[in-house]
């Protein structure tokens, strides 16, 4: 059903609506489970996203009373959301895939209808099904409005909904300032980020990435220009992060507004984009109009060349390059984070390994990012193909985050093998030698701050300890290698236990059968779509 079709549907309802006030509760799931990690604590709450509070709004605008809560990790979920609801929605990451379905599933027993958005519902929809009333892709007013209008429970499958594109607007910071605020001030330290978006989709078509195949689309800079000058007056000093998947492809667009809007210093910003955007001109301005962190996305030293602006350039030649870029974008912009994925099929040996330590040691004030090559449901064309090939691997969502399960068999490289080189990359960039060279190729308080604690924690050591202990279990744990191999679609004793143990109480809450899913559900939902749109061919014989 079309958003137009919809919206001229909806008209005699929503005078109905309009009387029957309810009680709407919105969670948005930063995380997956409590923590009291010093590096939760302190940028969880800078980390909240942008559509649950929209359709925080979206529901006031609707006449309905609000109860708004981030989970950052560190609330009493069951003290903070009310037990009287008609209706919770929550939005969530696939990493938070188990504790949505147990927080579903508590609150459906006690009579309240559920809608899970986000990643999580675009990415599993049919399994998302299974444990929420709706399930919504693509998210729209009219789509929430349609189901205010209903808030009827969704037995044995929920309800999925999907506008037909991106919304064409959001609510405005000044909108959605009332549930802003609170999330923000969780953090105990004065870094405080505000999201906003200057686009959504992207140009280029990195086949791993969910906003591959989304058109690219400027939001209105008339309304970023008024929200900037919004949060000049309220809060001066404040950060701003950019979710924009992409950020500053129309840039003389975006730099004039934020130009226009604030006088320099007024804001400091914080965005991710391809070293393509960032030309010497571009950062220089970049640097004078506020921004302080910068994200580009490397990925491999074996291709990707348009996005890191390399061209045919592959192996050390690449890293010469993009290190004097990075090198360059650090001499105006403190914080440079490079992000890097590991595993990916034009890999093969030491040398993408290798590769990215040299990079490091050519480019000391970059703090390196790694993603483990991920398969997240209908996110990516890709997957098709690791389906296909029956690569993917039904790990619980639960670690589906880009670092604790790697889904996709490898291409070249055994599971040993692959996990050596990784906890070997990641002792390398996280040695005590290289997190004092990153300290001292970055003066600033904030960078220096920023980069030990995330090393010392669980970006860092954290993560050596989590694959050491990995690679362990592959020597070891007979069911760890029957299900990395295939020979078993079980679920590992060790992985059970770290659900029940992170979740907590709402371990109790967690459905049959939620820790499993189909991981070729998104195959199968493909070629049964291309099976009902083959023409049907009646053979004849000649009389």
């Amino acid at each position: 059903m079309s958003s137009t079709f919809r919206g001229e549907f909806l008209q005699p309802f929503r005078s109905s609506m309009a009387a029957k006030r309810l009680r709407v509760g919105i969670l948005d799931l930063v995380t997956k489970a409590p923590t009291k990690a010093l590096w939760a604590r302190v940028m969880h709450p800078n980390l909240a996203s942008i559509m649950p509070q929209a359709l925080a709004v979206w529901c006031e605008r609707a006449g309905h009373d609000v109860t708004f809560v981030c989970f950052t990790g560190n609330e009493d979920l069951l003290a903070e959301l009310p037990k009287d609801m008609d209706i919770l929605f929550i939005g969530a990451f696939t990493q938070a895939g188990q504790i949505s379905y147990a927080l579903s599933n508590m609150f459906r027993k006690r009579g309240v209808v559920t809608v899970l958005g986000g990643p999580h519902a675009r990415c599993y929809p049919e399994d998302a099904r299974k444990y929420f009333d709706y399930v919504v892709g693509f998210t729209d007013e009219t789509v929430i409005e349609e189901i205010l209008s209903e808030v009827a429970p969704h037995r044995p499958y929920g309800r999925y909904l999907a506008a037909s594109r991106q919304p064409r607007d959001l609510p405005s910071v000044r909108e959605r300032w009332k549930f802003i605020e609170p999330t923000i001030e969780k953090s105990p330290t004065r870094l405080k980020a505000v999201p906003m978006i200057g686009s959504l989709g992207c140009p280029y078509t990195c086949s791993f990435c969910i906003d591959s195949a989304v058109p690219y689309q400027p939001m209105d800079l008339d309304q970023i220009r008024d929200d900037l000058r919004f949060l000049a007056e309220k809060r001066p000093g404040i950060w701003v992060g950019w979710h924009d998947p992409n950020f500053g492809v129309k840039f003389d667009d975006y730099l004039s507004t934020i130009e226009e809007a604030i006088p320099p210093g007024t804001i400091s910003f914080a965005a991710e984009s391809s070293l393509s955007l960032l030309s010497e001109a571009n950062v220089k301005r970049m640097a004078a109009a506020g921004f302080k962190v910068m994200l580009p996305g490397v990925e491999s030293w074996n291709s990707l060349g348009n996005k890191s602006r390399t061209g045919a350039k592959t192996g050390l030649d690449k890293v010469r390059q993009v290190s004097e870029h990075v090198n360059m974008i650090l001499r105006y912009l403190p914080y440079v984070q490079a992000n890097f994925v590991l595993g990916l099929d034009c890999d093969v040996g030491d040398e993408a390994f290798e590769l990215t330590k040299r990079f490091i040691d050519m480019t000391p004030g970059a703090f390196p990012g790694y993603s483990l090559l991920s398969a997240f449901g209908e996110a990516a064309p890709l997957n098709l193909e690791f389906q296909r090939d029956g690569r993917v691997l039904p790990f619980p969502f639960h670690f589906l985050n880009n670092n604790q399960a790697m889904n996709v068999v490898p291409a070249n490289y055994s599971w040993k093998a692959f996990y050596d080189h990784v906890i070997d990359l990641t002792q390398y960039s996280f040695s005590w030698r290289n997190i004092r060279r990153r300290a001292f190729a970055t003066p600033a308080v904030f960078a220096r701050f920023m980069n030990v604690v995330r090393a010392v924690s669980t970006e860092g050591f954290g993560r050596i300890k989590y694959y050491t202990n990995m690679r362990h279990m592959l020597d070891h744990d007979r069911s760890i290698q029957a299900f990395f191999s295939g020979e078993s679609a079980e679920i590992p004793s060790f992985y059970i236990n770290r659900v029940r143990s992170e979740l907590g109480p709402l371990w109790e809450e967690l459905p049959k059968g939620a820790l499993h899913h189909d991981p070729n559900a998104y195959l199968k939902k493909f070629e049964a779509s291309a099976q009902e749109q083959m023409p049907t061919v009646i053979a004849g014989r000649k009389g």
